[in-house]
């Protein structure tokens, strides 16, 4: 039993090391633009990264309704929305989830809970989940900040949105708030990686 144990241990620190290999190897990738996908917030308007002529970037955030991560969350990203949106970086929330594992995450409760949350933001359907396998996404929530170069768009933050996903009034490092105070400046983000916490993405077959 004990060498099983070991085993195990050893086998999830090895995934954990690939899985964050993998996130730091998105540092720098450039992306094309999303695939049209339906927002819940907006009545099903089919839209893009593109639909967002003046945005300088944004911040995309893989999210979805189960989650207790995401809910913690939400009050959070609708603020940093509110605050960024105006500086050329609106939120983007994507939900990549197979509604037939959670049906609370289909397209019907997604518009019940952009209604009741207020969402300010585009609340994405990834009927494929393949967005969040281009973005190489683990975690609901996990929130990358793109710069637009042309028409494509550069990852330059991966991770997490703060120090303390369960609770909100024990934060002591907004990850994101500081990248972006950064970007605003016209620098690269000191702080460009965290490690995503939350519920493993449901993935659609």
């Amino acid at each position: 039993m004990k060498k099983l144990s070991i085993l195990l241990s050893f086998a999830f620190m090895v995934c954990l090391t690939l899985s964050t290999q993998a996130q730091e190897g998105m540092l720098g990738k450039v992306m094309n633009d999303l695939p049209k996908m339906k927002d819940a917030t907006n009545g099903g308007k089919m839209v893009s990264l593109a639909s967002f002529k003046k945005a300088k970037g944004f911040i995309l955030i893989f999210t979805c309704n189960h989650c207790p991560y995401s809910k913690a969350y939400e009050d959070r990203i609708v603020a940093l929305d509110k605050k960024y949106k105006k500086l050329g970086y609106p939120v983007i929330a994507v939900n990549p989830n197979d509604p037939m594992k959670y049906p609370t995450d289909g397209y019907e409760a997604m518009v019940t809970r952009a209604k009741e949350k207020g969402f300010t933001f585009p609340y994405l359907v990834d009927n494929t989940s393949n967005t969040a396998r281009d973005y190489q996404a683990t975690k609901t929530p996990h929130t990358y900040i793109l710069k637009k170069q042309g028409n494509k768009y550069k990852v330059i933050y991966v991770g997490a949105i703060d120090d303390s996903a369960r609770d909100e009034s024990k934060i002591s490092d907004k990850y994101v708030e500081k990248a972006m105070a950064d970007i605003l400046k016209g620098k690269n983000p000191s702080k460009n990686y965290s490690r995503a916490v939350g519920c493993s993405i449901k993935m659609r077959q």
